[in-house]
């Protein structure tokens, strides 16, 4: 391995831009994906009925989330190998190589060319954490919470415009998107390879560190479990981020849907996700860490978690009235919700657990994350398709009274938990 260039000033910045430019064709995507499967789905004679089209959806939603959950680990042992300039490179060739497949497979109308492309995407995607890798090569530990602040706003803005450039690729506001978004989202991938090609240099010096990259880390589990309430937190955790996974796969054919109350264009569908990307970036940006630190991680939790057993009734009630302002409403309190709770409910996990053994301990509740992602869309989408009165709104009904379930659990978990206390001798 080449270790004799040093990275320089503007690393972090090129590291920001590449993965901005990947998640931007991400967020291109996103919005469209429920929509080409349905409606090529309900071309293919092995999926004759509403049910299977719908879990045939939600497994093409949620195989991009399966992919990275069995391949970060993969990619971080091997940037522990080769160094992480080379990963990343690869993993943006891969994005390049992957939308340009899912072009072509909305140009023959393939849910398996769909899934072939969503799976490798997943594969390539999954380098986010060599891009945070070097992000802790590159910095220093007063500095590195602001340099990984970087990836989450990459995250935000990359789906806040994502879906503009989505809607700008399509060709009309109705009718099919086509290949578009697709053959867009390559391009962006291969600006952001070029990016790092030219001005990403590598960040592991010579006899570094060999890290410790596990797909699940059960000796962690036994640890978080056996700390009081952490237990609870992690399952808390995993009903917001399932629920909020089925919201959002299930938002594109809820609000286009052709017998639904709002019956979007293409266009508008792409405005909307937009519009989530921003209450989700304003919100956490703006507000949450403003008052984080001033109010307790549980009581922030507990707020957001109501928001959302708010929203997503008020979201129910937007299909029946047809209201175009209740809908936006209700997805402004739904996104800004979730923005209150996953920092909330990291922080307060991290501050019950031992300091010594927190980093497995939060490996954990990435992997609890990563399993509510992968479940989410496939129960949500399986459900809307499910072929009975007001099934649209079944995964709202869901999502409301999971969040019901959490908020009772959070409180019992505010009451009877406490801080993580150091014991010492003498």
């Amino acid at each position: 391995m080449n270790t004799n260039t040093t990275p320089r000033q503007g690393s972090l910045l090129v590291v920001f831009l590449t993965v901005f430019i990947d998640l931007l064709g991400f967020g291109m995507v996103l919005p469209l994906l429920p929509v080409y499967a349905k409606d090529f789905a309900r071309q293919m004679e092995s999926t004759p009925d509403g049910l299977s089209v719908g879990a045939m959806v939600g497994l093409l939603m949620a195989s991009f989330s399966i992919a990275q959950f069995v391949c970060a680990p993969l990619w971080g042992r091997l940037s522990d190998r080769i160094g992480r300039r080379p990963v990343l490179m690869i993993g943006l060739a891969g994005s390049v190589l992957f939308y340009t497949a899912f072009g072509i497979a909305t140009v023959y109308q393939s849910v398996w060319g769909l899934f072939l492309s969503r799976i490798g995407a997943g594969v390539a995607g999954a380098t986010i954490s060599t891009a945070q890798a070097y992000i802790a090569d590159t910095t220093t530990p007063e500095t590195r919470a602001r340099g990984m602040a970087l990836i989450g706003a990459a995250f935000g803005l990359g789906f806040t415009f994502g879906p503009l450039f989505g809607m700008l690729a399509l060709p009309s506001g109705a009718g099919s998107p086509g290949p578009g978004p697709g053959y867009a989202a390559a391009v962006l991938s291969a600006v952001a390879l070029g990016l790092a090609w030219r001005k990403l240099p590598e960040s592991l010096p010579a006899g570094g560190t060999q890290r410790s990259h596990t797909m699940f880390d059960f000796s962690s589990l036994t640890t978080a479990l056996a700390t009081p309430t952490v237990g609870v937190l992690l399952l808390i955790s995993f009903a917001c981020v399932f629920s909020f996974a089925s919201f959002e796969s299930t938002l594109a054919v809820f609000i286009k849907d052709p017998q639904g109350a709002f019956q979007f264009t293409f266009r508008e569908l792409c405005l909307t996700f937009a519009f989530v990307g921003l209450v989700l970036t304003v919100v956490q940006g703006g507000i949450v860490r403003r008052v984080a630190g001033r109010i307790a991680e549980g009581r922030l939790a507990a707020f957001g978690i109501a928001l959302e057993v708010v929203g997503f009734f008020l979201l129910a009630q937007a299909a029946s009235a047809g209201s175009m302002g209740l809908l936006f409403t209700s997805l402004a309190i739904v996104v800004g919700g979730f923005a209150f709770i996953t920092p909330s409910l990291n922080s307060l996990i991290s501050r019950r657990s031992d300091p010594g053994k927190q980093g497995g301990v939060m490996g954990v509740v990435q992997s609890v994350s990563a399993l509510a992602r992968i479940l989410g869309p496939f129960v949500g989408l399986t459900l809307f398709h499910v072929r009975l009165p007001d099934s649209s709104r079944w995964p709202l009904w869901m999502a409301a009274a999971l969040m019901a379930g959490a908020l009772g659990m959070l409180w019992a978990a505010n009451t009877r938990g406490k801080d993580f206390v150091t014991k010492t001798t003498g």
